[in-house]
């Protein structure tokens, strides 16, 4: 009589949200875009690029973490427009089960700490130090992990380059293990909750940032006026808002050469993206003060 091995048991699965935090410019998005493997979080070298919490999808066998890119906490500018970034970092630790905290290497100075004092003390924390590629003598890191074990407790403390992709996955492996016993919180094939049209924003954002990065001044943004699917196609029509008249022939360039530009190089990006046509319609229009109008940062999605 022969008997009948008992079933395996079912294999643990593993879920959770977890918030990307630092001050701006450590490299939030480019390690957001990394770990989900496609660019859903617009990137350029000026900081603050990241306004709104952008969440991006990671799913592997056994585990789906739901990662929120958030902007980078600002203290040194005060406005409206700022404060809503604010809230929106304090507002993505209120319920995550685990936070990666970005710092560069040999650097941690008071932004830092800032940062690093809204993180609750009851969830789990590792230390992520970027850009470590540009540094020729990675020994030189061993002080200052002992000076980042000094700040609080960590679960980790891990080097990378989200650039480059080294130690990424040693990170992943670390947060999944912070992770708790859950089931998928997303389809499987999901890749971020933001929504298309949010998505064409940041895009056209993105464009506008790397183009005239060292021109046009912060106080600019993109505001979705149509966005239109049909079948094969997408029909968007978008305005880029700025602060001042000068800054609009700025955005237009002689001749609407600079818009053409912006435009083309965003839809390309959509089309990749959305995986079809698109077809984008760009203008440009001021409103003075914007970044201290209520009303007009609850169009762009920041809430009151």
């Amino acid at each position: 009589m022969s008997v009948r091995p008992a079933p395996e048991a079912p294999a643990v699965h593993r879920a959770g949200r977890v918030a990307l935090v630092g001050r701006p410019n450590v490299g939030k998005s480019t390690l957001l875009n990394r770990l989900v493997g496609t660019r859903i979080s617009i990137t350029s070298r000026r900081p603050q690029t990241t306004r709104q919490r952008v969440s991006g999808i990671v799913t592997r066998t056994g585990v789906q973490i739901e990662f929120i890119d958030t902007p980078g906490f600002q203290t040194e500018h005060r406005s409206l427009l700022n404060s809503a970034m604010n809230r929106g970092v304090t507002a993505a630790l209120r319920d995550v089960d685990a936070v990666v905290w970005l710092v560069e290497p040999l650097q941690f100075g008071e932004r830092d700490a800032v940062v690093g004092a809204l993180i609750p003390r009851n969830v789990p924390v590792i230390a992520a130090i970027n850009k470590t590629d540009v540094l020729a003598d990675k020994a030189r890191l061993l002080p200052f992990i002992a000076q980042l074990a000094e700040v609080r407790e960590f679960d980790s403390i891990i080097p990378i380059s989200a650039a480059k992709g080294w130690q990424v996955q040693e990170l992943l492996d670390a947060i999944v293990r912070l992770l708790p016993e859950c089931p998928p919180l997303h389809e499987e094939d999901d890749i971020t909750t933001a929504s298309e049209r949010f998505l064409a924003a940041e895009l056209l954002r993105e464009k506008l940032f790397r183009a005239l990065g060292d021109e046009l001044p912060y106080a600019s943004s993109v505001e979705i006026e149509r966005f239109k699917q049909e079948p094969g196609l997408r029909s968007i029509q978008a305005y880029i808002v700025v602060d001042k008249e000068g800054q609009k022939a700025i955005v237009i360039g002689k001749g609407g050469s600079q818009l053409k530009s912006i435009a083309t190089q965003a839809r390309r990006d959509m089309e990749r993206l959305f995986g079809g046509k698109v077809f984008l319609e760009v203008w440009v229009k001021v409103k003075s003060g914007w970044t201290e109008n209520a009303a007009v940062l609850r169009r762009l999605g920041f809430g009151d």
